[in-house]
């Protein structure tokens, strides 16, 4: 059978054999044959030697996701070997007898897992004893092959000790991402049983709340904040042990709040008061659930503010009221390099309202989503909000995703989240 090769310029082989995993159009001298959409091709260099395989899609910017840098095989056993190394690396990080601690947790992250265009998190619903996964095809080459992956998946989840057995699989593929791809996008089973409307997941010892991984945002929830949520719930209750006066409040403004769950973390005692701030009504609802759900937390203290968060902010300043520690976790502002200047405007805009909101001492953890925006220039943003808003502070942590969110060092693309808590005066 005749070979299907893709043909690199000259000079443009250097990052493949570094191994970055996309090769856009422009990189692409020619090729040899003519390859069906999603098939795996070799890559060679204009000399035509080998430099590796990836899967190929015409209507993509980037025509071939990396997949391999050697010439054995990228068949049934090469795709059960990598999700199982993924899977392997998440799974051994903490106890195998104790899934409250390794989950929920993301199992594959695509690129810097070496599986271009796969996300794949898993969901224990504790309330049930199932264990849910919900699957992200991001690309074209991934969607071709998503049952063979689900079919792996499940096999590989039910060899590990004391492992629910997958209930069922829920492609959450409502994605633009994939619209780049030329896909349509589109959700259901996959493989299984549909998943409830929610599902309870235990988040820690001490704390439950509920997913949708139906409708929520990304996969349902969002798991690259967990080591932060952790973070936060040791933090404040240090702070709380630390307060010169019993039963003094300890305020926590919320901001961007989503279904709550820092604002869970925040939760120290009856002295603990949370403002959660979002512009969804139905994530509201389910924060207000979750607090529920954790009958020892005192529901009177968590208030539950439907607002434009940028207008809250603004009315809070012009009233001067103020909080020991705000949490800052905005959506993505910016989705591409063109859209930069316009999301640190948005950026510095909300960090400087934050720091008007804070009590002199009290604190301000400030996060980035966009991976557009470096860690350097968030800090270089944050660092101009705090010199317009007149006051000082200090870096006491920086803050990155959690562990099961790994960054391939051949895909610095892949750190996309960042943060910073400071001590403000």
């Amino acid at each position: 059978m005749a070979e299907t090769a893709i043909i690199i310029k000259p000079g443009r082989d250097k990052p493949i054999i570094n191994q970055h995993p996309w090769i856009f159009s422009g990189a692409i001298r020619g090729m040899e044959g003519i390859p069906e959409q999603g098939e795996i091709v070799n890559v060679r260099a204009h000399d035509r030697a080998f430099l590796g395989q990836g899967y190929w899609n015409v209507n993509s910017q980037i025509r071939v996701r990396m997949l391999s840098w050697d010439k054995d095989p990228i068949d049934d056993r090469w795709w059960r070997n990598a999700l199982k190394r993924a899977i392997d690396a998440r799974l051994s990080l903490t106890d195998a007898d104790h899934n409250a601690e390794r989950l929920p947790c993301r199992l594959i992250n695509a690129e810097s897992d070496f599986i271009p265009g796969l996300v794949v998190d898993a969901f224990e619903d504790v309330a049930n004893n199932k264990l849910w996964l919900s699957l992200q095809a991001l690309t074209l080459g991934i969607d071709v092959h998503k049952k063979m992956i689900a079919h792996h998946l499940v096999e590989l989840l039910q060899e590990y000790a004391g492992m629910s057995m997958v209930a069922g699989i829920y492609e959450r593929n409502d994605v633009d991402a994939r619209e780049k791809e030329g896909l349509r996008q589109h959700k259901g089973v996959l493989w299984g049983e549909e998943p409830p409307e929610r599902i309870q997941i235990l988040h820690s010892p001490d704390i439950y709340y509920w997913v949708d991984i139906k409708n929520g945002h990304k996969t349902g929830t969002y798991l690259d904040q967990r080591r932060n949520h952790d973070f936060v719930l040791d933090f404040v209750n240090s702070q709380q042990n630390l307060k010169p006066t019993p039963n003094k409040k300890y305020e926590v403004l919320n901001l961007f709040s989503y279904t709550g769950v820092f604002g869970l973390a925040a939760w120290s005692d009856e002295t603990t008061y949370i403002t959660n701030v979002d512009s969804s009504n139905e994530a509201l609802a389910i924060a207000e659930a979750n607090v529920a759900l954790n009958p020892e937390m005192v529901s009177e203290n968590f208030e539950f503010v439907q607002a434009d968060v940028f207008e809250y902010q603004r009315a809070m300043v012009n009233q001067g009221r103020q909080w020991d520690f705000v949490i800052l976790d905005p959506p993505k502002f910016a989705h591409s390099k063109q859209q930069i200047d316009r999301a640190s405007r948005g950026y510095k805009d909300i960090n400087l309202n934050a720091l008007h909101l804070i009590k002199p001492g009290g604190y301000l953890m400030t996060f980035s989503c966009s991976g557009a925006i470096t860690p350097d220039l968030f800090q270089k943003i944050v660092f101009g909000a705090l010199v317009d808003s007149g006051r000082q502070a200090q870096v006491i942590h920086h803050l990155g995703a959690s562990d099961d969110h790994p960054v391939a060092l051949t895909f610095p693309e892949g750190e996309y989240l960042k943060g910073l808590l400071l001590r403000i005066y």
